[in-house]
């Protein structure tokens, strides 16, 4: 499939998307600090940057806890994840007062983190096929924190390391067209 914009844009954001065929290849930890600088400099309400990344990388015992807390359905292709990262947000401000945009703030550092890692040639996929319950106890996430989605990182791979059922999977989709959107002045639902 090809991803043509409506409207000229950066070729970056046309460029990124979810594949899930890694090679297996360990990441370095310094590829990994990289992403999060990249996400370190995502607009923040307040400047509160209420995102924390918990990360392991592949071959230790934080990429085992974090690989058991997944979804059935993802553990057979992020088996050949180089990480594995949970990205949590923090509910409040400093001065204890609710963040009230702490999920939207994390997103944008999700965002900062995938385009940082498409430019570093990496796969990245991001998914909320996991146990935050589950998290949250065998990661000893206190209170206050929200489990707001679980990240693969790794190096590509080809189509033949999936498992046959994602294989039809690994391709862009198409997004709608920004007329379903984006409107002016009122909302019109679809």
């Amino acid at each position: 499939m090809s991803r043509t914009p409506d409207h000229s844009i950066d070729e970056q954001f046309v460029n990124r998307w979810s594949p899930r065929a890694m090679s297996g290849e360990p990441i370095a930890e310094a590829e990994l600090l990289r992403l999060f600088e990249a996400a370190r400099w995502a607009p923040s309400c307040a400047n509160n940057q209420p995102w924390r990344f918990i990360y392991g990388l592949a071959q230790t015992p934080y990429f085992t806890e974090l690989f058991n807390v997944l979804a059935d359905g993802n553990k057979p292709w992020c088996k050949n994840a180089g990480a594995l990262v949970l990205l949590v947000s923090r509910d409040t401000f400093d001065n204890g007062k609710p963040a009230v945009a702490q999920s939207l703030d994390s997103g944008a550092a999700w965002m900062s983190f995938a385009l940082q890692a498409c430019k570093q040639g990496l796969v990245v996929h991001g998914m909320k096929g996991f146990d935050p319950e589950r998290a949250r106890v065998d990661l000893q996430i206190p209170a206050g924190y929200t489990c707001e989605m679980m990240i693969a990182v790794g190096h590509p791979g080809p189509l033949e390391v999936l498992p046959e059922p994602y294989r039809p999977r690994e391709v862009p989709s198409d997004r709608h067209p920004v007329s379903s959107f984006a409107f002016a002045g009122r909302l019109i639902p679809r």
